[in-house]
């Protein structure tokens, strides 16, 4: 998730002492102490009836075996990143559950069976020092590549530990730098420095749960000696350095002061001077490209005579930005239609690429600057009718490496020159998970409650009887801005589709899928739009004849975890199962648990504005869930380790259930962090859990 600044004002007091009166009220705040004995003793206990029920069925071992296959085959496509003149890969498998990071050569790669180089063994390292350590990431120092900061987590969770390594000997750098566990933001400045926002005292985080402070930290002096640039506030969501670097060698170095989780304040940092970029709240700095610095907008951009709508992209001279950041002089580079959406940007070393939705179909670009300072745009040649995304891409060179998959079209990747016409090349191709040649795609529009029309994706058999029969599985997001957009997943198409299910994807509003307004126009009080859209989806769907409400089932996790829980409270008629996993579920509580604090810009604030504590009380599942009410028996999932959304909600939702005396399973993973596990055993125990239950539930 994203980024906060709230202000407590004296119109205030009325909530908070309302939201006092909650905390008494509630009989489970106990089990928001995270990992106290007696929270986790109710854990074990509500754990082993989803084991012996789910775990118990004759279904599980076959189910389970399956997913763990799936997720671990050896014929599975292993991602590229370009990196230290070579191509890396973090590799998972049935003997190497936590991962090898791992290399070869860009010509070793593209032949059908690369010899690949280890360069760091987490499940080694994790033996070796007693940590269940999850990989997250690696962040090397450009342009050559040799120094990286490795990130790593304790089963999963965001916070992570970090520790410099050296691509040169493949060993950590003895008294390198070290950044103890934190929720922490890094970039390099150079071989010798690194600006760094962490929990630098034990109490310098926000009230999200994020670090403000960032200070630039030298080689060979303790952390204690760190110099400070930038101080934000307690009440922002956090402060975070970013140096962004193009093929040239031109850099810019960036510090962004998230205000809320979509309004944040950027600044340049020269030296020791840090002035503001004039660019609105709602933009992102994204890249840079041939001395452009290339800039994303969520809002209109007024500036100078001109107005640059929400949802495009447009260009900074990196040389005049520098000169003065608060004179800028932006130039159009991209501007969506009615129904297009930017859905991602990378760089090359000569080109920026683009990848867009086209009512929620891919298209990618290769874009250029010219002289006159327009912009040539070129689409690369890729399938349509698929989800499209940009793989990686390489600053040294103009390759890049594309991807093409549909629910029924396994992932292909593609090697590609952004300069030239030619037709991209497939050089790696995911074999057939699961046998789709029974199967049909179709994308309908539901008509929401306000008259919105709402696209979504159905896969199921061509011979599909139009009689409410096909036990049906349907998702969404609708939050944050994120697109869901078509994919190939082994898992649901060979243990559902195969069996005869259909599945369904709804583009509700609140994610990416049309861009801003699409967000904009379901959040905070106006999140029931949503919520009515994702209904709407369904009883279009059963209008069609194509399911029942004794053959529909839901799913979604984090905020479409919150998702669920409103639909199972708003719409019990519509659905005969539930899985609700990594929830939100109590909007009253949410900013004193986990990361909350940080999305009250996609949420509000509970705590300051009546007219948000009285939205969400009306629809708060936690709050609404009715003793005597006629709900779908839920299977409600969480881990332990999720420090972002944290399994209190998906705890105290259950507990709430069982007080009423209503039926559900629960299951929370001691590990994962906010995810289904730490690794790929664990993730299937969960998948196979839920494809029992709803086996159980819609097919039997």
């Amino acid at each position: 998730m994203r980024f906060l600044r709230y202000v407590l004002p004296l119109a205030a007091v009325l909530p908070v002492a309302a939201l006092a009166q909650d905390v008494i009220d509630d009989p489970y705040i106990w089990l928001e102490q995270k990992e106290s004995p007696r929270a986790m003793a109710w854990v074990e206990q509500h754990n082993q009836r989803a084991l012996k029920v789910l775990g118990g069925d004759p279904l599980y071992q076959g189910l389970y075996d399956e997913a763990l296959k799936i997720a671990t085959a050896e014929d599975r496509i292993p991602m590229p990143a370009f990196r230290n003149g070579g191509i890396f890969n973090f590799w998972q498998d049935d003997a190497h559950l936590r991962g090898l990071w791992r290399r070869t050569t860009l010509a070793d790669y593209r032949t059908g069976e690369p010899h690949w180089k280890t360069v760091l063994d987490i499940d080694a390292l994790g033996k070796a020092e007693g940590k269940s350590w999850v990989w997250k990431g690696a962040t090397c120092l450009q342009p050559e590549e040799r120094l990286c900061m490795i990130a790593l987590s304790d089963g999963g969770e965001d916070a992570t530990e970090s520790r410099e390594f050296d691509l040169a000997t493949n060993n950590f750098v003895k008294g390198g730098f070290a950044f103890p566990r934190s929720f922490q933001r890094y970039d390099w400045e150079d071989a010798n420095h690194l600006l760094v926002s962490t929990n630098w005292t034990g109490d310098d985080l926000t009230k999200s749960g994020y670090p403000y402070i960032v200070k630039r930290v030298t080689r060979g002096q303790p952390l204690s000696a760190a110099r400070e640039v930038f101080r934000g506030y307690k009440d922002d969501v956090g402060a975070f350095p970013e140096v962004l670097r193009d093929g040239t060698g031109d850099t810019l170095t960036l510090i962004r002061r998230a205000k809320d989780f979509f309004h944040t304040e950027t600044f340049v940092l020269d030296g020791d001077t840090v002035t503001k970029l004039a660019i609105p709240e709602k933009a992102s700095v994204s890249a840079l490209v041939t001395g452009k610095a290339i800039v994303s907008l969520d809002e209109d951009w007024a500036t100078g005579d001109r107005t640059f709508t929400a949802g495009s992209v447009v260009a900074l001279d990196l040389a005049a930005l520098k000169a003065d950041p608060g004179k800028l002089s932006p130039a159009l580079v991209w501007q969506p239609g009615p129904r297009d959406a930017l859905d991602g940007i990378a760089t090359t070393k000569d080109r920026l690429l683009l990848s867009t939705l086209d009512n929620v179909n891919g298209r990618t670009f290769s874009v250029s600057p010219r002289p006159d300072g327009e912009w040539n745009r070129r689409e690369i040649a890729l399938p349509d009718k698929l989800a499209l995304d940009i793989a990686a891409s390489d600053d040294r060179s103009d390759q890049v490496f594309l991807t093409a998959e549909g629910f029924l079209t396994p992932s292909t990747l593609y090697l590609a020159d952004a300069t030239s016409d030619a037709a991209p090349d497939a050089i790696k191709r995911l074999p057939a998970r699961f046998d789709a040649s029974r199967d049909v795609v179709e994308q309908f529009e539901a008509t929401s409650r306000d008259g919105t029309k709402v696209p979504y994706f159905v896969v199921h058999r061509k011979d599909l009887k139009l009689d409410g029969s096909t036990p049906t599985l349907m998702t969404a997001y609708g939050g944050f801005q994120v697109s869901e957009t078509p994919y190939y997943s082994g898992t649901i198409g060979k243990l559902w589709l195969e069996r005869g299910g259909a599945y369904v994807l709804a583009n509700i509003r609140g994610g990416g899928e049309f861009g801003p307004g699409w967000h904009e126009a379901a959040l905070k009080t106006k999140r029931q739009a949503s919520y009515d859209d994702f209904a709407a989806a369904a009883q279009d769907l059963e209008a069609r004849k194509i399911t029942s409400p004794r053959r529909l089932g839901i799913f979604g996790g984090s905020n479409g975890g919150l998702l669920m829980g409103v639909e199972m409270i708003q719409h019990p008629e519509l659905y005969n199962a539930i899985t609700i996993e990594v929830p939100l579920l109590d909007m009253i509580r949410i900013a004193h648990i986990a990361r909350g604090a940080s999305w009250q810009g996609e949420y509000g604030d509970v705590d300051a504005d009546p007219e948000v504590m009285a939205f969400w009380k009306r629809l708060s599942p936690y709050q609404n869930l009715k003793r005597g009410g006629h709900y779908p028996e839920p299977y409600i999932f969480t881990t332990t380790k999720d420090d972002r959304t944290g399994p209190q909600h998906a705890r105290k939702f259950a507990a709430r259930m069982e007080e009423y005396g209503l039926p559900f399973y629960y299951y929370e993973n001691t590990e994962g962090g906010h995810g289904a596990g730490a690794d790929a055993k664990q993730a299937a125990v969960h998948t196979a859990q839920m494809m029992v239950y709803f086996t159980r539930k819609l097919m039997d």
